[in-house]
């Protein structure tokens, strides 16, 4: 069954190179990267496997993990390593799941049986703390995908998560973004001092607010708008646990 957006995140424990994930324990109160290739020891898997090594310090200033998953056994992955670190100067720094039973590729629509019967396909998810899938991307066997949309797509997330933004084509982080459509004009003057009414009524353009980033006391991280406000509404799993009043942790930028 295809999982949606907005569906909870299938739990699953499974080999990995780093010894078994027991994958919403291991997922803690970070975003993840779930994102499953077609076999080791092939050319493009290798050089995105460096790739998301490289990016490991921008997921984890995003407060993100990242996990890759092929149905080769876990033998196959332990060598590949090697090939992965000298071919692209980075050692395989995250987990590598060995889904030869093919239990979670099955349980996330890894497997497409028109591309192949038996291999996954370039699929990506995000995940968020709350264990909800909030993207989805299935890249063809021969094309590599691209992680800076992957990270912008994170940053859009995590932006529109703890302010009532959008962020319109091509936005990258910093740029501005849309006010949405719910807020009417008075409440959007309160919140976005710098909006633009210029456009249409229903497209409001304001700059993008500070993203001060904070641990929230249920665990979960999220963010911490710039005027004062109930944070409960902030908390990126919201839920009747999450105190609506508190001095936030600030988190590394």
């Amino acid at each position: 069954m295809a999982l949606h957006l907005g569906d909870t995140a299938p739990d699953f424990t499974q080999k990995s190179a780093d010894g078994p994930i027991h994958f919403h324990e291991w997922a803690g109160d970070s975003w993840v990267i779930l994102f499953s290739h077609p076999a080791d020891f092939t050319p493009v898997c290798t050089t995105e496997l460096g790739e998301v090594s490289r990016l490991k310090p921008e997921f984890e200033r995003r407060n993100t993990k990242a996990i890759g998953l092929s149905v080769d056994p876990l033998d196959d992955h332990t060598r590949w390593v090697g090939d992965i670190e000298e071919t692209q100067g980075c050692g395989l720094n995250f987990p590598l799941l060995a889904d030869a039973d093919r239990s979670v590729s099955e349980a996330y629509g890894m497997i497409h049986p028109n591309a192949s019967g038996t291999n996954t396909v370039r699929s990506v998810f995000i995940i968020d703390p709350a264990r909800k899938v909030r993207l989805t991307i299935t890249y063809p066997p021969s094309t590599g995908r691209n992680f800076a949309e992957i990270l912008r797509v994170l940053d859009s997330l995590q932006l529109t998560d703890s302010h009532k933004v959008a962020t319109p084509v091509n936005w990258q982080d910093g740029d501005d973004v849309i006010i949405v459509p719910s807020i009417d004009n008075e409440k959007a003057k309160e919140l976005f001092p710098n909006c633009c009414y210029d456009k249409t009524p229903y497209l409001r353009v304001t700059t993008q607010p500070p993203k001060s980033r904070f641990r929230h006391p249920c665990g979960h991280a999220g963010f911490q708008l710039p005027t004062p406000t109930c944070l409960f509404t902030l908390c990126s799993a919201p839920h009747l646990s999450c105190s609506p009043s508190f001095s936030p942790t600030p988190l590394p930028p």
